[in-house]
C-alpha cells in the first residue's frame, strides 16, 4: 500500500508538471522539458496504472492530499479494489501429472465468500467476508516464503542514532521510536517529550542497535540438514501434514460424529503446522541471506511501556531457540579463565531439567561430567548420540558444545575466541521488582535478592507452602470443612509444576478464575481426577490455597499491586487513561479505550473498521496498570545496564529480564546489573508516582502508599543468584 501510494503521488506529480510545461510553451514537445529520469519514471508508472486497471483506483485517490498519508477510507477502498482485480485475474492450474484432464483443471486461485457466525441469539449472528486461497496456493506459500521480499531486514551498517519520534533506526524505511499501534494519546505524548527528556532512552536504543551480529554457520548447516530431512527434530515442526483419518464404512451416527471431530482436529493441526513451516522458512531465508556477511545490526525501538525490541521481526535474538542458536556476536573475545567457567554454566542453564537450579559449582560439575557427550555433539551432531537434543534449548546448546569442545581440547583454553552470547537471567523478575519496591525481606529471599548457597526456587517455595496448608486441611473434619476431602486427594499432586504458571502470572494480576483454570489444566493433563465436577472443585480449592500462599510469601507485592490498581480505578473513573513517566523519562499512556465501529463501502463488500473512542475501558485500565508499571521498570533496568556496559567496553544484548554478553565479561556484567538495580530502586519510585497523580488530578483523593519493609537493597550486590 505504501508503494502504491507513492507511485500514485509520483504519477499525479508528473501529470501536473507536464500540464504546467505544456501551458508555458505548447509548441515545444513535452519530452524536451522532462529529464530522462522523469520520462522513465512516468512510463513505468503509466504502464503500472494501465496494466493493473488502476484507472478505477485513481478515481478513488484523486481527491487525496498529496502532502498527507492516505486516510483509512482511501486505503480500504483501494485495497479492496486491488483484491477484486486479483480475484478476477488470478487462476491456477493443476500439477503436470494432471494436465491430461479434458478440459484442463484451471480454477480461480482465490475466492471471496461470506460466512455467518451464529451467536446465542439469531439477531446477534455476524456475517463477515473471507478470501480463501486454493489448496495449491496454500502449499506453495511455504516454498515461496524464502523468496518473499522482507523490507525490514537487519542492517549492514550501524542504525541511525535516535533523535526524535520518527528520526532514527533505518536509513530510509519509516522508523518510529515507539510501537504505539495507533494509540493517538500515546503517540502524541512521545512526540511532545523533549529530546533532552528522551535522551537516556535514545542512548539505550542506540547502544542495543550498535551490537554487531553474525550467523553461526555450523549451527545453520545442522538446521538445514534437519529441515531438508523433514524436520521433527530439535522442536522443528514436521514438514509433512498429518494424514486425515479414513471415513468409516458405517452409518452409525456416533462413529461418524467421532470421525468428523477427528478430521476437524487434524485439519486444525495441519493449519498450525503450515503456519510454523512458513515461519521457519522466513527465518531461514534471512539467515541464508546474512550468512556470508561479516556482520549486521538490529535497530531497536520500544513498546508503550518502554521495553526494547529489535525492529526486524523474523530472525532476531528475542526469537525462538532456532533464532538464538544461529545468531552470535560478530566480535569474538578470548574466553579467559572466568569465561571458560561461565561457558560451562551457560550450557547447564540451557539444558534445564532442574540443572539450572543447581549451585554454580553444581552446574560446572554437570557440564564437566558430560564432556564426552559434548564432544560427540560437536563432532557428529546428527550422526552421533545426539545428546544436545535433550536440552531445553537444543540449538543454543549445540552452539555452546561446539565452542566448548574447541576450548577444552585446546592446549590453551583461555585463549580460544568465543562469539557465544552468555545469558544472565533474572529469578522470577517481576516479583524481584515488587520485592525491591516494597523492601520486602521475605519476598526478597524467595526470589534471590539475598545471597544463598544455592538459588532459591520460588515455585518450589510456593508449592511447599501450598502442601503445608493442604496437609492441615486434610486433617480437618469433612462435615465441618468440605474441602478436607479435596485436600486429601490433592496432597500427592502438589509440586512446582502445578503452581508454576499461577506464580508466574501473579505478577500480571492473575485472578482466582485464571488461577483455577491454570491448575485445572495441569490436573487434567495428569489424569489424576477423572470426574469433571470433582476436577473443577479440586482446581477451585487448589487455586484458593495457591493464592493464599502467594499472599503470605509476597505480602508486600500484593499490597503494591492493590495500591496501583486502586489508583488506576480512581483515574479511570474520570474517563482518563493512566499516565506515568518511567525512571528514564519515557512518557507512558495506557492505550485501553473503547472501540467504535466505522463502516466503509468498498467495491468488494462493506468493511467494518475499528476506531479508538474517547471513552476509556475502566476495568482494563485498572487490571493492566500493575503489570505495565512493573514492565516499565524492568525496561528501565535493562536500558540502564545496557548503557553502563557500553561505557565499560562490554557487548550487551538484552531480552527483557535476560542480559547477554561475552563469556569473559559475565563477571563485569553481573556487577553492573546489580549496581544499576540498586541505583534504580534507591530513587523513591512510588512516591514520585503518587506525586505525579496528585499534580495531574488535584481534585482526586488517592490512597496512601503501602508500608515498606526493612530489606537492605545493598544485599543485592552480594547475591550470586539474583541474575545467574
Amino acid at each position: 500500500m505504501h508503494f502504491l501510494m507513492h507511485q500514485v503521488r509520483i504519477h499525479k506529480f508528473l501529470e501536473k508538471t507536464e500540464k504546467h510545461k505544456a501551458k508555458k510553451d505548447r509548441k515545444m514537445e513535452d519530452g524536451e522539458h522532462a529529464t530522462l529520469e522523469q520520462k522513465k519514471l512516468h512510463k513505468k508508472v503509466t504502464s503500472l496504472m494501465k496494466k493493473q486497471k488502476l484507472r478505477a483506483v485513481n478515481q478513488i485517490v484523486r481527491s487525496q492530499d498529496d502532502s498527507k498519508p492516505w486516510g483509512q477510507d482511501a486505503k480500504a477502498k483501494v485495497g479492496s479494489r486491488l483484491i477484486e482485480f486479483l480475484l478476477q485475474t488470478a487462476y491456477i492450474q493443476s500439477p503436470a501429472d494432471q494436465l491430461a484432464v479434458d478440459p484442463p483443471d484451471i480454477r480461480p486461485a482465490f475466492i471471496h465468500s461470506t460466512r455467518t457466525v451464529a451467536k446465542e441469539t439469531k439477531s446477534a449472528s455476524r456475517r463477515y467476508g473471507v478470501i480463501q486461497c486454493d489448496e495449491l496456493v496454500f502449499k506453495g506459500l511455504e516454498r515461496a516464503a524464502r523468496h518473499m521480499v522482507i523490507p525490514y531486514m537487519p542492517m549492514l551498517v550501524p542504525p541511525v542514532k535516535w533523535t526524535g519520534y520518527d528520526k532514527g533506526g533505518h536509513l530510509y524505511l519509516p522508523s518510529y521510536v515507539m510501537r504505539t499501534h495507533g494509540a493517538r494519546q500515546q503517540r502524541e505524548a512521545v512526540k511532545r517529550a523533549s529530546r533532552n527528556q528522551l535522551r537516556p532512552v535514545f542512548e539505550a536504543l542506540d547502544t542495543l542497535g550498535s551490537i554487531k551480529w553474525r550467523i553461526n554457520k555450523r549451527v545453520l548447516s545442522v538446521v538445514d540438514r534437519i529441515w531438508a530431512g523433514g524436520g521433527r527434530l530439535a522442536d522443528l515442526v514436521d514438514r509433512d501434514d498429518a494424514p486425515l483419518p479414513e471415513e468409516p464404512d458405517t452409518e452409525d451416527e456416533a462413529v461418524c460424529t467421532k470421525w468428523r471431530w477427528k478430521v476437524k482436529s487434524v485439519k486444525k493441526e495441519n493449519r498450525e503446522r503450515h503456519s510454523q513451516r512458513c515461519d521457519i522458512e522466513l527465518k531461514l531465508a534471512v539467515a541464508h541471506r546474512m550468512k556470508d556477511e561479516e556482520g549486521f545490526f538490529y535497530p531497536h525501538n520500544v513498546d508503550f511501556r518502554g521495553r526494547a525490541y529489535p525492529m526486524h521481526s523474523h530472525l532476531n535474538h528475542l526469537g525462538s531457540d532456532i533464532c538464538r542458536g544461529v545468531l552470535e556476536f560478530a566480535a569474538g573475545r578470548p574466553l579467559g579463565e572466568s569465561g571458560l567457567h561461565w561457558l560451562k554454566i551457560h550450557l547447564a542453564n540451557l539444558f534445564a531439567g532442574g540443572v539450572d537450579k543447581l549451585s554454580l559449582d553444581g552446574r560446572i560439575a554437570f557440564t564437566e561430567s558430560h564432556l564426552d557427550d559434548i564432544f560427540d555433539s560437536a563432532d557428529k551432531p546428527l550422526e552421533g548420540k545426539r545428546w544436545w537434543l535433550n536440552a531445553e534449548d537444543p540449538f543454543q546448546c549445540l552452539a555452546v558444545c561446539i565452542n566448548l569442545s574447541e576450548a577444552v581440547r585446546s592446549s590453551s583454553p583461555e585463549t580460544v575466541i568465543s562469539h557465544i552470547p552468555v545469558h544472565q537471567d533474572g529469578s522470577c523478575n517481576g516479583l524481584q521488582h515488587y520485592a525491591a519496591l516494597g523492601r520486602d525481606k521475605l519476598g526478597a529471599a524467595a526470589v534471590n535478592l539475598v545471597a544463598g548457597e544455592k538459588p532459591a526456587d520460588v515455585y518450589s517455595g510456593i508449592a511447599a507452602r501450598v502442601l503445608d496448608i493442604m496437609n492441615r486441611d486434610a486433617q480437618r473434619d469433612p462435615a465441618e470443612f468440605p474441602d478436607a476431602v479435596r485436600a486429601r486427594v490433592l496432597v500427592n499432586q502438589v509440586d512446582r509444576k502445578l503452581v508454576k504458571q499461577t506464580v508466574m502470572t501473579s505478577v500480571y494480576g492473575v485472578t482466582y478464575i485464571g488461577a483455577r483454570d491454570q491448575i485445572k489444566r495441569r490436573l487434567k493433563e495428569r489424569g489424576a481426577i477423572a470426574d469433571d465436577s470433582e476436577l473443577f472443585g479440586a482446581a477451585s480449592y487448589a487455586a484458593k490455597v495457591t493464592l493464599t500462599a502467594l499472599g503470605e510469601m509476597f505480602e508486600a507485592a500484593r499490597s503494591i499491586m492493590t495500591w496501583l490498581g486502586e489508583c488506576a480505578k480512581i483515574i479511570a473513573s474520570e474517563n482518563e487513561p493512566v499516565r506515568w513517566t518511567t525512571p528514564l523519562g519515557l512518557p507512558v499512556v495506557q492505550p485501553y479505550c473503547k472501540i467504535g465501529r466505522h463502516f466503509i463501502k468498498t467495491s468488494l463488500q462493506i468493511l467494518t473498521l475499528q476506531r479508538e473512542t474517547e471513552k476509556v475501558m475502566a476495568k482494563r485500565q485498572r487490571t493492566a496498570f500493575p503489570p505495565n508499571f512493573i514492565h516499565s521498570l524492568d525496561g528501565s533496568h535493562m536500558m540502564m545496564t545496557a548503557v553502563a556496559c557500553r561505557r565499560a567496553g562490554l557487548n550487551f544484548a538484552g531480552v527483557h529480564d535476560s542480559y547477554w554478553t561475552h563469556a569473559c565479561d559475565v563477571d563485569k556484567l553481573n556487577m553492573i546489573l546489580r549496581e544499576k538495580f540498586v541505583e534504580l530502586y534507591e530513587t523513591p519510585i512510588l512516591e514520585k508516582l503518587l506525586e505525579s497523580f496528585q499534580v495531574s488530578y488535584p481534585t482526586l483523593s488517592f490512597p496512601p502508599l503501602p508500608e515498606c519493609g526493612d530489606f537492605d537493597l545493598r544485599d543485592v550486590i552480594e547475591s550470586p543468584y539474583f541474575f545467574n
